[in-house]
């Protein structure tokens, strides 16, 4: 019971041996979903460390299945999909899923994916001089992978949380896109800018005041990105304070 679980969820029986057959083979425990309705029953009846997730599928297709696993859940999902137009993909993106996967796909780079998905979850720690990160209204507690909001509690998936943990730990300095990618990602994402474009969006959503105009998360044009040290909160009371 130890072992990693995956939920494979594929209505085309020779993908579902396929995946089987490996991901066994790798020591993960593995169970299978042929919908979306069965893939939610599996998710809310036993822990789920991974999702490797069909888009095609009756039913519930893979991205409403995705939609709805997010109003609860954080636990990474890997979009495998036969359409491989940059616009399903952002769309996946976007709506929480945490990688995209075209068919046909060979199995190492499956592996490996699943691999940098479950890193994100918790595997891999980035160390910090100090346990935590304040700018203005926004606060990150390393120690317990806590990110606050103007005190509220931000829920963040592992893979937007190890992006804003880069962002932090080097506060105030640009970070490239190449760099981004590839020390949250992995080597083999460093042309993937669509994945960073997509994050650094749902991150704004999420941390930002104005997501359109933020004031955390700042952009250098053609360059990448990099976290403000310090944002002035924009409360009317703290403002007048420091006219005083």
């Amino acid at each position: 019971m130890n072992k990693i679980h995956i939920l494979v969820v594929d209505d085309d029986e020779a993908i579902v041996r396929f995946l089987c057959a490996n991901l066994r083979a790798r020591d993960y425990r593995v169970t299978i979903a042929t919908n979306g309705e069965e893939a939610l029953e599996a998710v809310q009846r036993d822990f789920v460390d991974l999702i490797v997730l069909d888009i095609m599928m009756p039913k519930l297709d893979g991205v409403q299945v995705c939609q709805r696993i997010r109003e609860w859940s954080q636990v990474p999902v890997l979009i495998l999909s036969a359409r491989g137009d940059e616009k399903d993909k952002v769309r996946c993106l976007e709506i929480g899923a945490d990688d995209y996967l075209t068919k046909p796909f060979g199995v190492e780079e499956l592996l490996a994916r699943i691999k940098t998905a479950l890193r994100h979850a918790g595997v891999s720690r980035v160390t910090s001089s100090l346990p935590v990160f304040t700018s203005g209204e926004l606060e990150i507690n390393f120690d317990m992978r806590r990110v606050n909001v103007q005190g509220k509690d931000v829920r963040l998936t592992p893979t937007e949380y190890l992006l804003l943990q880069q962002l932090a730990v080097n506060a105030g300095k640009v970070m490239t896109h190449s760099m981004l990618l590839q020390k949250v990602w992995g080597e083999q994402y460093y042309s993937e800018k669509e994945y960073l474009r997509v994050f650094v969006g749902r991150l704004r959503r999420k941390i930002e005041r104005d997501p359109e105009n933020p004031r955390h998360i700042l952009t250098v044009p053609g360059v990448g990105y990099y976290l403000g040290q310090s944002c002035r909160n924009e409360d009317p009371t703290h403002s007048i304070g420091n006219r005083l």
